[in-house]
């Protein structure tokens, strides 16, 4: 797992950016499948992307998905789409047909299986499942990553590769991509800013499968933390790069 730790929210989203805008450029010719998650967390990402950024991404070489989506129509507030939509895709130079995203206002169940099946048809298979070349996440504060909160790990084992979840105090259906095809993916980054996450971050580095977001982080593949100070606050200082 690799650590990076920021200044403030604003240069751990920077850095972010960066770190994608490389990943896509070393393999020049590829399209990458890259699944995003939605959050107040990302939104700052999203904006310094559009503001800052746009010029240097090869844009019609990423094809847009969702690990995550609140159970509503595009034009609510807590649509994941809708705020990638207003911040960024609506004014990057990507192709419609590009973006694929995960229809909230539609039947839960339903959708749930439409969103597997058309990842199915999109995304290259290894190893039984879909091999996203980037998967972005978030984590809360009580240790949830992609709607799947604690209590309901089992998710993390789903034989389906997305599936409807439900947040445990506000009963908010959302429909999650499940553990296998994270763990499966070439890249899972996550970006965590804010101290009140450091007691995640603290979990997620320092002890064992706590929670859904300290499960990904410690048995996918390539992973990496975004950080700001805050967020880093109760890592220990030997475990901590020099802050950027």
């Amino acid at each position: 797992m690799r650590l990076e730790v920021f200044s403030s929210s604003i240069e751990a989203s920077r850095e972010l950016i960066l770190r994608l805008v490389e990943i896509i450029k070393e393999e020049p010719g590829k399209v990458f499948n890259i699944a995003v998650s939605g959050g107040n967390t990302p939104a700052l990402m999203f904006d310094l992307w559009a503001n800052e950024y746009m010029d240097i991404t090869p844009w019609n070489r990423m094809h847009i998905y969702w690990v995550d989506e609140r159970c509503v129509p595009p034009a609510d507030s807590d649509s994941n789409y809708g705020m990638m939509r207003n911040l960024l895709l609506g004014l990057a130079p990507i192709p419609y047909e590009n973006v694929f995203r995960i229809r909230g206002e539609a039947k839960p169940l339903k959708e749930a299986v439409r969103y597997s099946e058309l990842v199915k048809k999109q995304v290259p298979f290894k190893q039984g499942w879909p091999e996203f070349d980037i998967i972005l996440l978030g984590a809360g504060d009580d240790g949830h990553t992609s709607s799947i909160f604690p209590g309901q790990e089992d998710l993390l084992t789903s034989n389906d590769i997305y599936v409807l979840s439900t947040h445990p105090r506000n009963g908010q259906k959302r429909i999650a991509m499940t553990g296998y095809p994270i763990l499966n993916a070439r890249h899972v980054i996550f970006l965590i800013t804010g101290k009140s996450k450091a007691d995640v971050v603290e979990e997620i580095c320092n002890s064992g499968d706590t929670g859904p977001a300290a499960y990904i982080a410690h048995h996918a593949q390539n992973v990496e933390l975004f950080m700001d100070k805050g967020a880093a606050l109760y890592i220990d200082d030997l475990n901590k790069k020099d802050l950027n």
